[in-house]
């Protein structure tokens, strides 16, 4: 049982929640309650978890020395030595294997060429880009906008360019806002979390997180005014960026505050005002796009 408990916490399946977006295109296509819809999105949430689970073994394989220094990251199944680096070998061929069965199942060609971009970026993340400072946090942006891709492809839904800009800049906000939990690490312990830590200061991420947290905000204000969106949806849909800009804010104060941002999914998992906030703009924008209120 200790076994199985540790293979689980090694293909962090917490950090599914982040595979998520996979279903906006659909639910702001007004798809979400489509029988056929959420069957193909299921099995591309699940295929797609497969696939990064085994990037996340695969990261922490490489990773198993530096974070034996870390002081959290020294818990990890292979970094504290509860799982060997054959099993975790196995468990990356069974959840690649899982992950190419399923997309096989769902059948769409496009997907599985999406879900092989998102395997080579993160094989090369892993190995080097990572270490290159701000193509780092670009390329992480990037795998959540895959991830909407793909969930675009899986439905046949069109994805405007709202959507896109969107989902890259609020991958950017969260992304610096973890940088910046790793730099005020480094400033008071002198570990480096990370070999690109050099790369960052505390003023350079400050300004960063500013200006994609003010993007977030900005875009999604143009994206509920915009004329196609109005047309589609009706002039309501504007009262939603109440809890975007909440969230945004509240994010901050985690941020700069409380300096609880080094995980954003834990951020969200157990932040109880957050979670409020998220499942306020998920009733309200259904209220409006769905219910037509």
């Amino acid at each position: 049982m200790e076994k199985l408990r540790s293979y689980l916490l090694l293909i962090r399946i917490p950090q599914w929640s982040k595979n998520l977006f996979i279903f906006l295109p659909a639910f702001f296509a007004l798809k979400l309650l489509q029988a056929d819809v959420i069957y193909s999105l299921g099995l591309t949430f699940i295929g797609f978890s497969f696939l990064a689970s085994a990037v996340y073994v695969f990261n922490d394989m490489l990773d198993i020395e530096s974070d034996k220094i870390h002081p959290t990251k020294r818990n990890r199944p292979l970094a504290s030595g509860k799982v060997t680096v054959k099993e975790g070998i196995f468990l990356i061929v069974l959840l690649l294997i899982l992950a190419s069965a399923v997309f096989i199942v769902l059948g769409n060609v496009t997907v599985m060429v999406i879900a092989g971009i998102y395997l080579i970026q993160n094989i090369l993340y892993t190995i080097k880009l990572k270490h290159i400072s701000l193509l780092d946090i670009m390329l992480i942006a990037t795998g959540f906008v895959l991830r909407i891709l793909i969930g675009g492809e899986a439905t046949n839904t069109h994805l405007s360019h709202w959507i896109i800009v969107m989902t890259l800049v609020l991958a950017l906000f969260l992304a610096l806002a973890k940088r910046r939990d790793d730099v005020a690490g480094y400033v008071e312990t002198g570990q480096k979390a990370r070999k690109n830590i050099q790369g960052y200061n505390m003023e350079f991420l400050n300004v960063a997180i500013t200006m994609m947290a003010t993007a977030v905000v900005v875009c999604y204000v143009m994206y509920c005014t915009s004329p196609e969106i109005v047309s589609h949806f009706g002039e309501n849909t504007y009262l939603t960026s109440f809890f975007v800009i909440l969230g945004v804010l509240r994010y901050l104060q985690l941020t700069f505050v409380w300096r609880i941002s080094g995980s954003p999914t834990t951020v969200l998992l157990e932040n109880r005002f957050l979670q409020v906030i998220l499942l306020g703009w998920i009733i309200s924008f259904f209220l409006i796009i769905y219910l037509k209120i």
